[in-house]
C-alpha cells in the first residue's frame, strides 16, 4: 500500500469526527469505522451505495455531499440521521481540473456533546448568579463611577454589566455580547476596550452585516499588489491586521458568511492569516469582542453558524438588558443627548417638564437608538428653546416617507386609496422607496445610512417585502 494511502487509512479510522469520501457521482468510497453506529449500517454497506440512495431512504436527511454536488462549495449543516440522531455536519470539494473528484466531508455527533452543552451552560449560570451575589464594595462602586467616561448607568442591572466588563477586562478572553439593536453593545464594547490593558493600541470596529460578500475578505485579510483587478499598487491591510495590538470589535456576528466563519475561526485558532494573494501567513495579535443581536445557538441548529465558532467567541457572555427594563438609565441618557444636540445646533434648549412622563413611560422596542433619534426629532420640531411635543412617531412616518418620496424617479401617491387604511398607505410607500432604492444604491448599509435607520432594521424590511438588492446595478 502506497504510504499516502495508509496516512489517509489511519486518518480516517483514528478520527473522533465521523469522516465520508463520495466520488464525483455519489457514490460512497469510505467511512470511518464509528460511521456505522451513528448511521444504522455497516462500514461496508455504506461503501456498497451512494449518498443519494442514503438520502432517499432517509439514513442521511439531507445528503451534504449531495449539497456540495449541487453547488460546487463547501456546505455546513445539521443532519438527522436514520438512528434519530442530530449531528453537524460540513464537507468541501476536492477539484481536478475543474471538475468534483471528491467530496470529503465530516460529521460529529451532538447527541455526544450534550453532557458538555449543559456543563457549559450550568457552569455559565453559576457565573452569572456569582456576579449578581457579589458585593462591589465602596472602593470598587467608586471606581466605577470614575471610570464610566460618558457611559449613563445609573440602574443596578447595567451597574453589574458594568463591573463585570471591569472585571475581565484586563484578560483577554472573547467576550461575547448580547441584546437588542440599540441597547448600547458598541459603547459598552469602547468601554470594555478603555480598561484593557490594550488600551494604547486601536479599537477596530467592523459591522459584519455592512461589508458587502463580494468584498469581505478583501476588507477583513487584506491583499498583496495585483491579487485582483482594482487592487491598489501597494496593497492594503486587512482590518484583522489593523487591529493589531489592540481589540478588534465585530458587530451582528450573526450575519458572517459562512465561508468567513471558517476563515475567522481559523485566525481565533492559529493567530495567523493570508492576505488575498499571498502565500506567506502573518501573526495577528488583538483581543476579539463580537456582538450580536440574534439567537446565536438557534443559528448554529439552522446551519448557519458554525458549531465550534460559536463555541470559540461564547468565552464571557455578557447580556444587555432592554431600555424598558432600565428605565433608571433614562434621565441620564436623556441629559447627554439633549447637552449633544445643544452643541450641534448651536441653541440651548430645555426639555418641557410634560415630556418626561412621555419619556419615562415609552417601552422604546428600538432602546437608546430610538430615544436619540425621538429626541432629535423633538428638538427639531420645536421652534422656540422649550422641547415639548414632538412629532408623533406615525405623523413622522408619514412624513419621512413623502420627503424620501421626492427622490424618486417617479412620483409616489400622496392621497389613500379607496378604503385603504393608513398603515396599508405607509406599508405601499415604504415598499416603494426601498425598491427605488435598491436599484440605485449598492447594500444595505448605504440604504440604512439614508434612511436613517439600522442596517437590521432594512434587512428585516427587505424581506418582509420580498425585495433584494440589484446586485448588477
Amino acid at each position: 500500500m502506497h504510504i499516502d494511502s495508509r496516512v489517509l487509512e489511519t486518518i480516517v479510522q483514528t478520527a473522533s469526527d465521523h469522516f465520508f469520501i463520495v466520488d464525483g457521482m455519489g457514490q460512497v468510497l469510505d467511512v470511518s469505522p464509528g460511521a456505522a453506529a451513528v448511521y444504522g449500517m455497516s462500514r461496508e454497506a455504506l461503501k456498497a451505495t451512494t449518498v443519494q440512495e442514503l438520502e432517499a431512504r432517509g439514513v442521511l436527511k439531507p445528503s451534504i455531499s449531495l449539497e456540495v454536488l449541487r453547488t460546487g462549495q463547501p456546505a455546513q449543516l445539521m443532519q438527522v440521521t436514520g438512528t434519530g440522531r442530530r449531528v453537524i455536519a460540513e464537507a468541501h470539494p476536492v477539484e481536478v481540473n475543474g471538475r468534483i473528484e471528491r467530496i470529503i466531508s465530516r460529521s460529529r455527533d451532538l447527541t455526544d456533546l450534550q453532557f458538555l452543552q449543559d456543563e457549559y451552560a450550568l457552569l455559565q449560570r453559576r457565573f452569572s448568579e456569582h456576579l449578581k451575589r457579589s458585593y462591589a464594595g465602596p472602593s470598587e462602586e467608586g471606581d466605577l463611577e470614575a471610570d464610566l467616561d460618558s457611559l449613563q448607568v445609573r440602574s443596578r442591572l447595567m451597574r453589574e454589566v458594568a463591573l463585570m466588563l471591569k472585571r475581565v477586562a484586563p484578560a483577554d478572553a472573547t467576550v461575547l455580547m448580547l441584546g437588542e439593536s440599540g441597547v448600547g453593545k458598541t459603547a459598552f464594547a469602547r468601554q470594555l476596550h478603555r480598561w484593557s490593558r490594550r488600551r494604547e493600541g486601536p479599537f477596530v470596529e467592523v459591522n459584519c452585516g455592512a461589508i458587502p460578500d463580494n468584498l469581505f475578505e478583501s476588507e477583513m485579510f487584506g491583499y498583496q499588489p495585483g491579487a485582483f483587478s482594482g487592487a491598489t499598487r501597494q496593497g492594503k491591510a486587512g482590518l484583522l491586521e489593523q487591529a493589531e495590538g489592540g481589540t478588534l470589535f465585530l458587530d451582528e456576528i450573526g450575519e458572517l458568511p459562512m465561508i468567513m466563519q471558517t476563515k475567522l475561526l481559523k485566525v481565533i485558532q492559529d493567530g495567523t492569516l493570508t492576505r488575498l494573494g499571498d502565500t506567506r501567513s502573518r501573526r495577528v495579535d488583538f483581543r476579539l469582542v463580537v456582538a450580536t443581536n440574534q439567537a446565536l445557538a438557534e443559528r448554529v441548529q439552522e446551519g448557519t453558524f458554525r458549531l465550534d465558532l460559536y463555541y470559540r467567541v461564547n468565552v464571557i457572555p455578557v447580556t444587555l438588558p432592554p431600555l424598558r427594563d432600565r428605565r433608571e438609565d433614562i434621565p441620564g441618557l436623556v441629559e447627554q443627548c439633549l447637552e449633544g444636540l445643544n452643541r450641534r445646533y448651536g441653541r440651548k434648549k430645555l426639555l418641557h417638564s410634560s415630556v418626561w412622563s412621555e419619556l419615562m413611560g415609552r417601552d422604546w422596542p428600538g432602546n437608546v437608538r430610538e430615544l436619540e433619534n425621538w429626541l432629535e426629532r423633538a428638538w427639531l420640531s420645536s421652534d422656540g428653546d422649550l422641547i415639548d411635543a414632538p412629532i408623533s412617531p406615525s405623523d413622522h412616518r408619514l412624513t419621512q416617507a413623502q420627503d424620501i418620496a421626492g427622490d424618486l424617479s417617479e412620483s409616489l401617491p400622496v392621497m389613500l386609496g379607496d378604503r385603504e387604511s393608513l398603515p396599508d398607505y405607509l406599508g405601499r410607500v415604504e415598499r416603494d422607496v426601498l425598491d427605488d432604492l435598491c436599484q440605485r444604491l449598492p447594500s444595505t448599509y448605504a440604504i440604512a445610512d439614508r434612511l436613517g435607520i439600522s442596517q437590521p432594521s432594512v434587512v428585516r424590511k427587505l424581506r418582509r417585502h420580498g425585495l433584494a438588492i440589484n446586485k448588477s446595478g
